[in-house]
């Protein structure tokens, strides 16, 4: 694929409504469809600790019922058209995606402004979606993999705002009232720094015109600004703890550290080490020694972060309970030689093509198009990244990722997790369940 036909500034229009929102369109003639996606900054960043969950129940809410259409009606107008909208609340913003007919992009960008200036929170609705919430919260408990998910999180982070689920707990979402998310809604939701991406088969100019249409006029006097991140400390010590998840088969278990930001130089030099670590082929490096040699996790595999804060790089994996001890020697084991050594120049070279590879892939599509526009904007990487891409990832040498392997893991300063039935030594870690006072 030549660097020139990837979406860049030559081929991606923008403006700014009055009102602070940015739209960006690539157009794609040839294509029936058209795609949207975006963020405006009112995320779980902002729920008060005896609520938490408000931002969550408020995004889930603007679609069930707004000035001009009720829940059915809203429901109605997507299905009758064979189009999708949705609204899901992450820790800094509230982010929405919907696609349709290239024909349909008025009426997508009409119920985007219905749900997100003019939701009507019906009582009713708000009951059986707080119902809901509650019934996956319950599941949350029986699950090892989320509980461990969410204790690890929390000591990883502990005493940051990142360290808090966007969900909440069932305590916290029963102390949230309609009330409370009519008032949130009024607070947080405006158009200062919202992001508007369009994607498909519409002129860049038509498509710009009908954002205006329906959104210019959004006003918010008394949205707040967003507040500076804090600093993200690091663990000076180890921390560990093991939640008791009763009558289950496998042992879920998370162990890592806190990565780098999205922006930051050496991500892509993190994300490629991390590929050799615990993702190439059959889940690189752990699942050849941990999976498939010694046969000791049902899988294994390593993540590294992409937000705006620096994100946790982590290993997961799921072991029978009584393989939990030497599945983690193996797994520290694999740690120690990542730390010392890095990666070969095969490994790396391996990496490369196939992070180049997905490349093109990832853009066959409106939607990988749109996700792409949005990333480079939201993350600030710059209108050319995608046409840099290959020129970055190419100049990554050994050095690079040996760098960012020791920047970020300190191997005497690990967060473990895990949650499940008892396995062999368990005693010895602190226990018990995640819950809102953790985070007082």
């Amino acid at each position: 694929m030549s660097a020139f036909s990837l979406p860049g500034p030559e081929d991606i229009h923008q403006a700014q409504l009055p009102n602070g929102i940015r739209v960006l369109v690539r157009s794609h003639p040839h294509s029936p469809s058209v795609v949207i996606r975006g963020a405006l900054w009112a995320g779980a960043r902002w729920d008060p600790l005896p609520k938490m969950g408000l931002a969550t129940l408020t995004a889930a809410m603007l679609k069930r019922g707004t000035a001009r259409f009720d829940a059915s009606a809203f429901y109605e107008a997507l299905e009758s058209r064979g189009a999708h909208l949705g609204f899901e609340a992450y820790f800094h913003t509230v982010g929405f995606s919907g696609h349709g007919l290239a024909e349909d992009l008025p009426l997508l960008l009409t119920l985007l402004a219905q749900a997100l200036t003019a939701p009507t929170f019906p009582e009713d609705e708000f009951q059986r979606l707080r119902a809901q919430v509650l019934t996956g919260l319950d599941l949350r408990r029986q699950s090892p993999d989320d509980m461990a998910e969410l204790a690890f999180h929390a000591l990883l982070y502990q005493g940051h705002p990142y360290a808090r689920p966007e969900e909440g707990f069932p305590e916290t979402v029963q102390n949230v009232t309609r009330e409370d998310l009519v008032a949130f809604h009024r607070r947080h939701y405006g158009p200062r720094g919202m992001l508007l991406v369009i994607v498909g088969g519409v002129e860049s100019q038509q498509a710009l015109d009908e954002a205006a249409r329906a959104l210019a006029g959004w006003e918010n006097p008394e949205q707040p600004e967003a507040p500076p991140l804090p600093p993200v400390p690091r663990p000076p010590t180890a921390r560990k703890h093991f939640v008791p998840v009763a009558e289950k088969s496998q042992v879920d278990l998370y162990l890592g550290v806190v990565g780098p930001r999205r922006k930051d130089p050496d991500y892509l030099a993190a994300a490629l080490g991390n590929s050799v670590l615990g993702q190439f082929g059959m889940m690189g490096r752990l699942g050849e020694v941990v999976r498939e040699q010694a046969g000791l996790a049902y899988y294994v595999y390593s993540q590294v972060g992409n937000g705006l804060g620096p994100g946790p790089w982590f290993v997961h994996a799921g072991v029978a309970p009584e393989n939990v001890p030497r599945a983690l020697e193996l797994i520290q084991g694999e740690l120690q030689r990542f730390w010392e050594h890095g990666v070969t120049e095969e490994e790396l070279e391996d990496v490369k093509a196939g992070a180049l590879g997905r490349l093109p892939l990832s853009l066959e599509h409106n939607a990988g198009v749109a996700a792409a526009i949005f990333q480079m904007v939201f993350y600030d990487l710059g209108l050319d990244y995608l046409q840099r891409y290959e020129g970055l990832i190419r100049g990554i040498t050994q050095e690079a990722v040996l760098d960012a392997i020791r920047r970020y893991w300190d191997l005497n300063a690990l967060t473990m997790a895990l949650a499940g039935p008892a396995f062999p030594g368990a005693e010895e870690w602190p226990q018990g369940e995640p819950s809102p006072t953790w985070f007082q």
